[in-house]
C-alpha cells in the first residue's frame, strides 16, 4: 500500500513539472504564430505567459527576449529592440540568441536606426 502511495505521488510530480513543460511551449509555439500573423501584442502576451511558465527554465529566456526584441523591431521600436539585443549580448553571451542578437544590432545600425556609440554622444553646448 505504501508503495503505491509513493508511486502515484511521484507520478503525479513528474505530470505536473509535465504541464508545466508543455504550457510553455505551447504559448511559446503561439507567440511564433502571432508573430507571423503580425499581431505583436498577441506576441507579448504569450512571452508574459512563457516566462511566468519558465521561472525554473532559464534555458527559453534568450529565446524569449529575442522574440520581444523582433517584435519591437516590428512596431517601429528601434532603440527599445537593441536595448533588448544589448541584454541579450550581455546575459546569455555564448548562447545562439547573442549570436543573432549581434546581427540584429549591426543590421539597425547598418539602416540608420540606431546609432553607433559615438554618434549617440551628446555634446555639451558651450557659451
Amino acid at each position: 500500500m505504501r508503495f503505491v502511495l509513493i508511486a502515484a505521488l511521484a507520478l503525479s510530480v513528474v505530470s505536473v513539472a509535465g504541464c508545466t513543460r508543455f504550457s510553455m511551449d505551447h504559448h511559446l509555439n503561439n507567440a511564433y504564430s502571432a508573430y507571423d500573423r503580425g499581431n505583436c501584442e498577441q506576441v507579448m502576451l504569450e512571452l508574459s505567459k512563457v516566462e511566468r511558465a519558465s521561472r525554473a527554465r532559464p534555458y527559453v529566456w534568450p529565446e524569449v527576449s529575442m522574440m520581444r526584441g523582433q517584435c519591437l523591431e516590428r512596431q517601429k521600436m528601434f532603440i527599445d529592440a537593441a536595448q533588448t539585443y544589448q541584454f541579450i549580448i550581455a546575459s546569455y553571451p555564448q548562447s545562439e540568441y547573442a549570436y543573432r542578437a549581434r546581427a540584429r544590432l549591426e543590421t539597425l545600425q547598418s539602416l540608420g536606426h540606431y546609432p553607433t556609440r559615438s554618434a549617440a554622444a551628446v555634446h555639451p553646448t558651450q557659451f
